[in-house]
């Protein structure tokens, strides 16, 4: 189509702008059917030719979900590559394989969900691997760099349309729909707000997720930040789509609204434009939504801006250009060169902690290879099916041969006696294909059910012999000799029928539970105990009031221990490799948090077995989050994370030498539990969290990776031009060997007025120089870089004063430096008498937590439960004098003020509580204070305090 005709709408024409066509559609669209965009799954307009459509595609490291796939690294392993060239081509095969994969099946969506932008603040969230790093500007670097691959180089058409998650400040899998992030002024604006920002800003993006969380008591779906900020940053018209189920969770979780019409209203209003809940049925969203129109809690007009976002997306994708979509007839998937990328990607992500001289391994030496990852590849729960596998043993085997290598996994091998003599029996398969879960697709992998196509266990004279895999905190998994695991099927029955522990609701994983002279073996999925039943052996009936078998009572028989065949290979290899880790299903993951740094006991007896009998062992860590662990009797350490379809093959390479190490990592590795903040803390800078803040030692530091050759660091120049920081200096391998370095630019102010960074990464990059090779880098900085959020003004300022400017190869490995002094604005004391004190804006706290205002705008603050919340606001500026003050407060309480640590200025109780926590009043009190003073507040019992006020 050419030329528009009577007969071709204007939306259908390609020649006007994309603003003009989706005017036309829009006012072409009933009422009805603009409802009917509100939700995820979109149906169809046939009367306007308009096809249906989805929001939302999984693809967070490859195309997941929806069966077989290239898969590449997890996120966090990407992060630490630190190459943003190399995840900008990731992201681009990602996004090709979309395109590919929906040629064949429509159920396959552009509407591209990725990438995770939650900053990795603290190493127990359970998510961990689905973020890049706890650093802003390296998260915002590696998303840009991976939203620009999804999107494609057209200017007109995107190749996908990917959506920014979590929107904002999300790091806890503990009560996550229901916990609130208290995020003061400076940690919303300098951390949270950042990485989001420099994303969206790169034009790349076509939308957010907000999360499940709330912020500052305000659930993150009715969150004014999407307007202020979020849609503030861009031109572009971007499509905020809600987390699955989140909508419901407005008052069926969180309570925050009486009805769910009301709920869906102030969402859309706030924002909100596509629904996810209720899976594929549209009806209950539609419903709510035609219902708060009818009640006048939304307007056409409100409709019709979700409606418009959503077409901006799907115009851009060129669903309605078939004929000038560059991208339709894209078929590239599991090419020979996204195989040779995703060697790539995981051979750039593996990190080298720690090495005396152990690595690489000579062609010649004979290797011991043992630990519960050593032939494992692993996926997650945003991963594609495989189609390519390698395992580090199959890796080792290829490169070193597999006369040379030895192997011992190190389970314990077990059968399991009844009370009645005979042993679990796993009964020989029949002829059934190999199910491997989730190779079919699935919109929602979560509704996948076990296999009942198998025989249940039964239990016999002789049993059989299962591998016990202990997981940390107890939690187990049994396998069959055939590779099995133990499962639950929706019938009740247990089979061996799993390829892997996996599922939102993981069915294979259990508890051993001492009773009386053996153990009861609780199933963890269904919280109920095992039992042995004339057709076979099941979990139990839920409640007492059941009939059917009681839980049987197991002997453990133990036939050898994990240690035993570690120690017998370990002690005649040359050297020994013990890979340890984790799961991604189990101990850490979506919807539950880990408890601790501490590797699994099971994986540290390992260790210490090697250990006990060579000392050439090294550690190999393959997992979705760091570890705490003794490394000092080790002669080296790596790390990766779980590194997709090539990590075996790419993990040998490094630990043969043919590739160098040049992975660094995109989070602290602290050293002990102690050290890490509550996991519900997100003050970054009162907690001293993340390198930016911590004062202690960590066992490794951020940006911290070793290589098999030398750097040597020179001629550093700084200039200031304009409104930028200009950097040079020279890197040159110093080894013998061809090999990536990433010298890191950082910042610290020397003089701050107030707690600034220890350490801020302000560049990197990340390059290959051949052995004696010398090159020149360059970084060009904004001053804007150096700024902070100054609470007194409520907005960025840059103060002036000495700053370092430091290079190096890690945030401590600082190998060149030099200070300069940067202009700015000076630091004014507060003008209270004109703007009083709001409350969210104090310098430092103690016991108090940040909570909504109103339902839809504003601050205020409160003491924790339990607590006495104790506020500081520095040079408060009380000129000639304020004779009053009114405090604006809600709840029951008491206000004490302060000045510079004295006496109290004055006392304010409010003795009668308001009607909800929403209803302000006013106390008042005459005071007599003149000058700077810095002023104190305490606040005790249910109490907010929105605003202090001053007058002469």
């Amino acid at each position: 189509m050419t030329e528009q005709t009577p007969s071709t709408p204007p939306f259908r024409d390609p020649h006007l702008p994309f603003a003009k066509r989706i005017d036309d559609l829009l006012q072409r669209l009933t009422l009805d059917e603009k409802f009917s965009f509100l939700h995820q799954f979109t149906p169809a307009v046939e009367r306007l030719g308009v096809a249906a459509w989805r929001t939302g595609q999984e693809a967070l490291h490859g195309v997941a979900w929806m069966g077989p796939a290239t898969v590449f690294p997890q996120a966090v392993g990407l992060g630490a590559t630190w190459n943003t060239d190399l995840v900008r081509r990731v992201g681009e095969a990602v996004s090709k394989e979309v395109r590919a994969m929906r040629a064949h099946d429509d159920r396959v969506g552009l509407n591209v969900w990725s990438p995770t932008v939650n900053l990795l603040r603290h190493p127990l969230w359970g998510r961990n691997e689905e973020g890049y790093s706890e650093d802003p500007r390296l998260t915002s670097a590696i998303a840009t760099a991976y939203t620009r691959g999804l999107r494609g180089d057209h200017p007109t058409y995107w190749r996908t349309a990917p959506v920014l998650k979590h929107w904002l400040a999300h790091n806890n899998e503990t009560d996550r729909a229901t916990s609130s992030s208290s995020v003061r002024p400076r940690v919303l604006h300098e951390y949270d707000l950042r990485a989001f920002r420099e994303t969206v800003e790169a034009g790349a993006v076509a939308g957010v997720m907000p999360a499940y969380n709330l912020v500052n008591g305000r659930p993150n779906h009715v969150s004014p930040y999407l307007r202020e900020h979020l849609r503030a940053w861009t031109d572009e018209e971007l499509l905020v789509c809600s987390d699955a189920g989140a909508p419901s969770n407005l008052v069926d979780h969180e309570h925050y609204f009486d009805t769910h019409e009301e709920a869906t209203a102030a969402a859309l209003t706030a924002g909100v434009d596509s629904f996810t809940d209720h899976g594929t049925d549209s009806s209950q969203i539609v419903g709510r939504a035609r219902k708060a129109y009818e009640r006048g809690l939304l307007t056409e007009a409100d409709i019709d801006t979700a409606v418009r976002r959503q077409l901006s997306v799907r115009f851009r994708l060129g669903e309605f250009d078939p004929h000038y979509d560059p991208h339709a007839g894209t078929g590239e998937f599991d090419t020979p060169a996204h195989r040779a990328l995703a060697r790539e990607a995981a051979e750039q992500a593996i990190v080298l902690l720690r090495n005396d001289g152990l690595l690489p391994l000579a062609p010649d030496t004979r290797i011991a290879v043992v630990g519960l990852l050593a032939d494992e590849c692993k996926l997650d729960w945003y991963s594609g099916t495989l189609i390519h596998r390698s395992t580090p043993l199959e890796g080792l085997y290829e490169r070193f041969g597999a006369e040379r290598v030895e192997f011992a996994e190190g389970v314990d091998r077990i059968r399991l006696r009844t009370s009645a003599g005979a042993f679990l029996h796993v009964p020989e398969a029949p002829e059934v294909a190999d199910g491997v879960r989730g190779a079919e697709g699935a919109l929602d992998p979560a509704l996948l059910a076990g296999r009942t196509d198998l025989p249940p266990l039964t239990t016999d004279a002789t049993g059989t012999e299962l591998a016990l895999i202990d997981w940390g905190e107890g939690l187990l998994t049994l396998r069959a000799p055939d590779g099995r695991y133990l499962s639950v099927a929706d019938d009740g029955y247990v089979r061996a029928s799993a390829d892997q522990p996996g599922g939102w609701v993981v069915q294979e994983t259990f508890r051993l539970e001492p009773h009386e002279h053996g153990h009861l073996l609780r199933h963890v999925g269904t919280g109920r105990h095992v039992c042995v039943a004339a057709d076979g052996v099941k979990v139990a009936e839920g409640g007492p009031e059941l009939a059917g078998p009681e839980p049987e009572v197991w002997e453990l028989v133990v036939a050898e221990r994990g240690e035993e065949a570690v120690r017998r290979v370990a002690e005649r290899a040359d050297a020994v490799l013990v890979f340890a880790g984790n799961d991604p299903h189990l101990n850490g993951r979506e919807t539950e948090d880990r408890t601790t740094l501490r590797l699994p006991a099971q994986q540290e007896r390992l260790l210490r077995a090697a250990r006990s009998v060579n000392p050439r062992t090294a550690l190999v860590l393959v997992s979705a989050y760091p570890y705490a662990v003794d490394t000092t009797a080790l002669p080296a350490v790596l790390w990766t994370a779980h590194g997709g379809q090539a990590a075996g093959t790419a993990l040998a390479r490094v630990l043969s030498g043919d590739v160098s190490p040049a992975g660094r990592l995109p989070q602290t590795w602290y050293a002990d539990d102690a050290d890490l903040p509550g996991l519900l803390d997100y003050d970054v800078i009162g907690g001293r969290q993340t390198y930016l803040y911590f004062e202690g030692t960590p066992l490794f530091p951020f940006g911290h990776g070793l290589s098999y050759a030398s750097f040597s660091y020179g001629d550093l120049t700084t200039r200031v031009d304009g409104g930028s920081l200009h950097v040079g200096f020279t890197v040159t391998n110093t080894g013998d060997m061809t090999a990536d370095e990433v010298p890191q630019l950082y910042t610290r102010a020397v003089e701050p007025s107030v707690a600034r960074p220890r350490r801020e990464l302000l560049g990197h990059e990340r390059v290959t120089l051949g052995a004696g090779e010398k090159r020149e880098l360059s970084f060009e900085v904004p001053l804007s870089a150096f700024e902070f959020w100054d609470v007194a003004r409520g907005g960025p300022r840059l103060e002036p004063g000495p700053y370092d400017i430091l290079v190096g190869a890690s945030s401590e490995d600082v190998r060149l430096r030099t200070t300069l002094r940067l202009d700015g604005e000076p630091g004014a004391p507060r003008p209270v008498l004109r703007r009083g004190l709001e409350g969210a804006d104090f310098d430092e706290q103690s016991g108090a937590a940040i909570v909504d205002r109103t339902k839809t705008a504003g601050d205020a603050v409160t003491p924790q439960e339990g607590r006495t919340a104790e506020l500081l606001y520095r040079a408060c500026d009380f000129g000639d004098g304020a004779t009053r003050l009114v405090a604006t407060v809600a709840g029951q309480g008491v206000v004490e003020l302060s000045v510079d640590g004295g006496a109290p200025l004055a006392v304010l109780a409010l003795d009668t509580a308001t009607a909800t926590p929403y209803d302000y009043t006013s106390l008042g009190a005459g005071v007599a204070v003149e000058g700077v003073h810095d002023m104190h507040l305490r606040l005790r019992g249910p109490l907010r305090l929105a605003h202090v006020g001053f007058s002469g």
